[in-house]
């Protein structure tokens, strides 16, 4: 280990390299032990070449985006966590496209779209992934979803080679795409998007910003929609109508504000948030024969 992490700082400087980086402090539910290395690389070629020390030396990788669909287990990561968010973050518009690295915010993307007139990414104004993220869960919101924007993407292939594809091969499907098991990281993606007013777009972006204030509970940690959606339910509904909205072990809760979010009340381990996701599945299951799976990616050490 200490090699490659000598390596690796020569790399990518070392202000890149954290040893025992706390997991807590990069996932939007604020709960996670730590990476045993996390690394911050600023380009694609910093981020093949540390894959390339990290495999030398057969460390694990999980590559990080903003942290918002990911429960990390109390014990952290073994390995090494490599996050494309915050510096892999570049945003580019060309006519009707937008260009936007893989850890550039989804949130950012769609600002950046409505400040040049273009439409299309309103529905993605509120959602706090990365764009890599993104691509690799289908995200959505409100009627729309990365499949109905998206062109191109430009990946990072398993043997470290440099693609775009276009996005009829990537297999976008309800909160799925094929590039993980491709096992492909997400550089770039080109949005194909729409002329529109500036106006008008801003104000369908607050009118969605408002219905979010009004039913999430924005003011806890949080990611979002703990459960995918039960073909002809909703998981939200499941668990309400199961008498679990406010069920509480320890500071994790089922939100009384909307029960399809499992919220850090503000100390929740792993372990109790895992412990309430089980609960609410089994409940459930036994009370509507439904059985619901999480959304939300549960990663690290037993």
């Amino acid at each position: 280990m200490e090699k490659a992490i000598e390596k690796l700082c020569g790399v990518l400087g070392s202000d890149a390299v954290r040893l025992e980086e706390p997991m807590k402090a990069h996932t939007s539910f604020r709960i996670g032990g730590p990476a045993e290395l996390f690394l911050t690389p600023e380009n694609a070629a910093q981020l093949a070449e540390a894959i390339r020390i990290l495999r030398r030396h057969e460390i694990p990788v999980f590559i990080l985006g903003n942290g918002s669909n990911l429960l990390v287990r109390d014990k952290g990561i073994r390995g090494a966590v490599v996050q494309l968010s915050g510096r892999m973050s570049a945003l580019e518009t060309d006519g009707t496209a937008l260009y936007a690295e893989g850890g550039a915010l989804l949130s950012a993307a769609a600002a950046k779209a409505a400040k040049a007139g273009l439409t299309g990414l309103e529905f993605a104004s509120g959602i706090p992934g990365s764009i890599g993220g993104a691509v690799m869960m289908n995200a959505g919101a409100y009627g729309g979803e990365m499949k109905d924007v998206l062109e191109s993407v430009d990946v990072l292939t398993r043997d470290l080679r440099r693609e775009t594809l276009p996005v009829e091969q990537i297999g976008l499907s309800y909160r799925h795409s094929g590039l993980a098991e491709r096992g492909d990281i997400v550089l770039g993606v080109r949005f194909r998007l729409g002329q529109g007013d500036p106006q008008a777009i801003q104000a369908r972006m607050a009118e969605l910003a408002e219905q979010r204030r009004e039913k999430q509970p924005l003011q806890y940690p949080s990611a979002g929609s703990t459960f995918k959606r039960p073909e002809g339910y909703f998981a939200g509904k499941l668990i309400q109508d199961a008498g679990l909205k406010g069920k509480t072990i320890g500071g994790a809760q089922v939100s009384e504000k909307h029960a399809g979010f499992l919220i850090n009340t503000g100390n929740a381990t792993a372990g109790e948030m895992l412990e309430l996701i089980a609960f609410c599945q089994r409940t459930v299951e036994e009370k509507f024969g439904v059985r619901l799976e999480t959304e939300v990616r549960i990663v690290g050490e037993e």
